[in-house]
């Protein structure tokens, strides 16, 4: 049986002791019920798993020792998706939830000239994530950008050694995004348009930073459809 699993934002590795924050410790006492003495984990999100024991389930301030901390390294391939935001805010928060669980490292909110911006909660956004990390039981929480103007970013995005590939509907020619070898590259990012897709000058601004058009199937996806399905071909296992 799993021990439960809680995110610390940061710790000192020369205390023996920490102190959780409110929330946990109340799951700790009124939920879980939980005594001293019995085990529980912890992660920072950095890589970090920490062995903890149980010493004083206060509901507001409760204690653990650490027994031992893990560090686990991150995959040698480093994905990143920027992705636009969506009018109906649900839908991005879904896919902020599904691709932290399928192991993004780094998200992108974008502004395009066909989104319709919505109210960027950050913290709440955070929150669903390091939800999302602590039930899929990983220590790595994928990084969330502030969002960025689609030019701006296309600007900046001019790293040596990383595929650069950008998902649209327009008729053109286009790879298909499961023909590529994710492993030769030591980061993949995509970008994916908003509802009405990406207009023809962002398509051709980022042809001219050397993006690589792609298609993501025969069908038409939804934005946070589209973000996950490129999430899981650029995560999923390498191929041969």
């Amino acid at each position: 049986m799993n021990l439960p699993f809680f995110y610390i934002s940061s710790y000192d590795p020369s205390s023996e002791i920490i102190t959780l924050d409110e929330d946990a410790s109340k799951h700790v006492a009124q939920v879980l019920r939980m005594k001293p003495g019995e085990q529980l984990n912890l992660t920072d999100g950095k890589g970090n798993l920490l062995e903890a024991e149980l010493i004083d389930n206060n509901k507001k301030k409760t204690l653990v020792k650490i027994k031992g901390i893990k560090y686990k390294e991150q995959t040698a391939r480093r994905v990143s998706v920027a992705i636009s935001l969506l009018k109906n805010a649900n839908r991005f928060e879904w896919f902020l939830e599904k691709a932290t669980e399928i192991g993004v490292n780094e998200i992108t909110p974008l502004l395009c000239e066909r989104t319709e911006r919505q109210q960027f909660r950050y913290e709440r956004l955070k929150s669903i994530m390091i939800s999302a990390m602590l039930q899929s039981r990983q220590v790595w929480l994928p990084e969330l950008k502030e969002p960025e103007k689609f030019a701006d970013y296309i600007k900046t995005s001019g790293e040596t050694g990383q595929l650069k590939l950008i998902a649209h509907c327009t008729e053109a020619e286009k790879k298909k995004l499961n023909d590529f070898h994710f492993s030769a590259f030591s980061k993949c990012r995509i970008l994916i348009g908003p509802e009405g897709d990406f207009t023809g000058e962002e398509i051709s601004l980022a042809l001219q930073h050397n993006y690589i058009p792609v298609t993501l199937g025969e069908t038409r996806l939804r934005t946070e459809t589209a973000g996950i399905v490129a999430a899981v071909m650029m995560c999923s296992s390498d191929k041969g």
